[in-house]
């Protein structure tokens, strides 16, 4: 369920230049935070993971959800920066409360893994919800384990395949797989071994085992 991404894919800061230097360096926090997107990916300029990341702090410390989530990132994996969980977990947390969806699903992996932080599947379902509410895949995939497993909320597995389907539907292997099961079992949804099989082939097709395997048992049968 531990599965961190705070990289603003989705974002697309304006383009590198001059005038976005200036902005930048006379505090315009939209610009820091496209200024250290450049340094990170090294188009337009250098790559340079501590440039990003100086930029990014600037942009974070003005109130920028997306820098302090890239901040959260470089500080959980030591990039650009010294490794520092406390501070992965401020600058995540600061995102997330403004409703950076990225943020949001990393901060759910932090309390549901327990690697970092207590454990605390009603604090992970929290975030989860409302990064999954926002279109997150992974956040959709890990919410509906929760209502499947009945952790941080009560059993539900109707809710699960919901979460699970949404999911799966964007392309997540290990939802794909466990919606498959669920359409095996009839768990949460009628029984349906055609419908088992497609979410256990398209599983299968991104290299799931788990997938492989079950296709293979239900051939035996």
């Amino acid at each position: 369920m531990f599965a961190v991404s705070g990289w603003a894919e989705d974002t697309k800061p304006e383009p590198y230049s001059a005038e976005l230097v200036k902005k930048a360096e006379e505090g315009d926090a939209k610009a820091q935070f496209s200024l250290g997107v450049f340094y990170s990916s090294g188009e337009g300029v250098t790559q340079d993971d501590k440039e990003a990341v100086k930029w990014w702090t600037k942009s974070a410390e003005q109130g920028n959800a997306w820098a302090q989530s890239n901040l959260g990132a470089c500080y959980i994996k030591g990039i650009g920066v010294t490794q520092d969980y406390k501070e992965a977990v401020k600058w995540w947390t600061k995102s997330a409360e403004q409703g950076d969806e990225v943020a949001q699903s990393s901060l759910g992996a932090l309390y549901g893994s327990g690697e970092i932080v207590t454990q605390d599947y009603k604090e992970a379902v929290k975030w989860w919800t409302r990064s999954a509410e926002q279109g997150v895949a992974n956040a959709q995939l890990n919410l509906g384990v929760c209502y499947y497993r009945g952790q941080g909320v009560p059993q539900d597995h109707k809710e699960a395949v919901k979460w699970l389907t949404k999911s799966a539907e964007q392309g997540d292997a290990a939802a794909q797989c466990l919606l498959g099961l669920c359409y095996e079992n009839g768990t949460g949804v009628a029984k349906d071994q055609k419908e088992a099989v497609k979410w256990y082939t398209k599983s299968a097709e991104q290299g799931d085992e788990r997938a492989k395997k079950a296709i293979e048992e239900l051939k035996s049968k």
